[in-house]
């Protein structure tokens, strides 16, 4: 359970906040202003039996120590970026090292860690906004990025991100939500059966950055077009040996000039369904594969593989690929995206 007492605390001068949003069938989720972040998600099943459906923690104090993104909003640029190093209008930036040789998911101290404003709140939904300064982790621009969580009618958990800049700059967002339809706690994702709506993928190199190409998915354990089951590909030697998948898939139909939601993704346990749908052209699937020794909301432990992360975002090291769709925003755009994760039961 969340001890929500907890989270009557302040970081950095700024109060933290829990919201707390429901809808009338039962659906909730709770979010925090502390990395914007998914602190419970309550989902029904056909018996109406209520499962908290992604991994955490119940202090304040715990989320604040744990380093593993847990249900974050992920920015500036989620996933990674080569070297650490992009170019930009004939401008050279580094940014900080924090993953192997790379940069990975906004740098030392990204989204995650900051405190966001709450700038709109009702029994639905709640926005919450944070400005990134010029500079920031290595990145240019400040940067206003303003992300609203929802609650539909149908039990769909929706993530709108916008973002504006004064300056040209690169971004990607995702939230890194760790999900188990069976319940936090509940062991691995072995049972649960995924099926990934892409023809295509981006193969990586040995610091699992990419390499620039796409390639077809068929003839490969990244063929995931049909319902499979996680537990049969997911120690695959193809995918990260001895932990799991970590890899990122290219989306059927996705168009530049046309952002319309796709189905993305399908993930089903024994008696939950959940669908992903998103504007965005890419979707990071990782299975946990470093969560080690966590004891969670519950008081169960958590272990490597006991959740699966659905991320939908822009390809890893998109402004050093200039094959792949544009990362790059400048001053006077709108930068905006959308992610819904959509529950029935089975």
């Amino acid at each position: 359970m969340v001890n929500i007492e907890s989270f009557n605390t302040r970081v950095d001068g700024k109060r933290i906040v829990l919201c707390t949003l429901t809808n009338r069938n039962g659906l909730q989720a709770q979010i925090t202003n502390y990395g914007a972040k998914i602190v419970s998600l309550i989902v029904p099943n056909k018996q109406g039996e209520k499962a908290d459906v992604v991994l955490g923690f119940s202090t304040f104090d715990e989320w604040q120590k744990q380093e593993t993104y847990f249900n974050a909003i992920i920015g500036r640029y989620a996933n990674r970026i080569k070297d650490g190093k992009f170019a930009l209008d004939g401008v050279e930036y580094q940014l900080p090292i924090n993953n192997g040789t790379n940069s990975l998911h906004g740098g030392v101290h990204g989204f995650n860690e900051k405190v966001w404003d709450i700038v709109g709140q009702s029994t639905y939904s709640v926005s919450l906004h944070y400005r990134a300064k010029d500079g920031e982790e290595g990145y240019p621009g400040n940067l206003d990025i303003y992300v609203t969580y929802s609650l539909t009618k149908d039990n769909a958990l929706s993530i709108v991100y916008e973002a504006k800049t004064d300056k040209p700059t690169i971004l990607g967002f995702t939230n890194h939500a760790y999900f188990n339809l069976e319940g936090e706690g509940s062991g691995t994702v072995h049972n649960h059966q995924l099926q990934v709506f892409a023809d295509e993928y981006t193969p990586f190199d040995d610091t699992a950055c990419p390499t620039g190409e796409i390639l077809p998915v068929e003839g490969t354990p990244m063929d995931f077009r049909q319902m499979t089951r996680v537990g049969d590909r997911i120690d695959d030697p193809f995918f990260v040996p001895g932990r799991g998948i970590d890899n990122c898939w290219a989306l059927t139909g996705w168009n530049a000039k046309i952002a319309s939601l796709r189905h993305a993704a399908t993930l089903e346990a024994a008696d939950r369904k959940m669908e992903v749908w998103t504007t965005a052209p890419g979707l990071q699937v990782y299975t946990g594969n470093w969560v080690e020794q966590n004891v969670g909301k519950s008081g169960k432990q958590y272990d490597v593989q006991h959740a699966i992360c659905l991320e939908t975002q822009n390809f890893p090291d998109s402004p050093n690929q200039p094959t792949f769709p544009t990362t790059t925003l400048y001053p006077g755009e709108q930068y905006t995206t959308k992610t819904i994760y959509k529950f029935t039961v089975n």
